[in-house]
């Protein structure tokens, strides 16, 4: 319950953190579980109490690019919107660090927008930040190099962790950008060289 009651929007009304515990159900799940996969139907919305998702799209040639990620108090604006409309998912959601999630039933969600402007506030600040997010994504893949899109990930990771070392591979950094292994191997081993990393076995240290 604490977490729910760190949400800005949420510490104004201790009834909706209540309604929130009584009708959600928590999970915990292990770093690379996948909570939703694309096509799936939607019968809840989770909101992450612990932990971090991230949220990637896959291309028709299964390319996979990052849109973005769901921190502790986030949830998820496209099970918001694909919930309230009966859809299918349109994204993948795959946990980046062990989390806590409640799941709250599609139901409760149209529910509490009635009842609740508070949950109505905190739908609109995530629409706000991802929607802002997505800019950022389609900003990065038509003007910028893939290396600058690199190290901004790998920066975005140690924010997201607290860790100046990242424990991923170099498979894993090409599929949140959309790109190939080697042309990642080779842009990591240039910021090694220009001593921006450190490269280890399944390991980056940002220097």
């Amino acid at each position: 319950m604490e977490a729910l009651q760190q949400i800005t929007e949420f510490k104004t009304s201790p009834e909706l953190v209540g309604k929130l515990n009584q009708y959600g159900i928590r999970k915990n799940y292990k770093a690379g579980s996948i909570i939703l996969n694309e096509e799936s139907p939607i019968r809840s919305i989770p909101i992450v109490t612990k932990g971090a998702l991230k949220v990637i799209r896959t291309e028709e040639d299964g390319r996979e690019i990052l849109l973005y990620y769901i921190k502790a108090g986030e949830s998820c604006i496209m099970s918001f919107l694909g919930g309230l409309h009966n859809e299918t998912s349109k994204v993948k959601a795959e946990v980046e660090e062990d989390a806590e999630i409640l799941f709250l039933p599609v139901d409760k969600v149209s529910l509490f927008i009635k009842e609740y402007p508070q949950w109505l506030d905190y739908i609109f600040r995530l629409y706000h930040k991802r929607f802002e997010e997505l800019l950022e994504v389609i900003n990065a893949t038509a003007f910028k190099k893939v290396d600058e899109r690199l190290l901004t990930l790998l920066h975005k990771k140690k924010d997201l962790t607290g860790n100046n070392t990242l424990n991923i591979t170099h498979e894993q950094l090409a599929n949140e950008l959309g790109t190939a292994r080697v042309v990642v191997s080779r842009l990591l081993k240039q910021l090694e060289e220009i001593g921006a990393v450190r490269l280890g076995r399944n390991k980056i240290t940002l220097m």
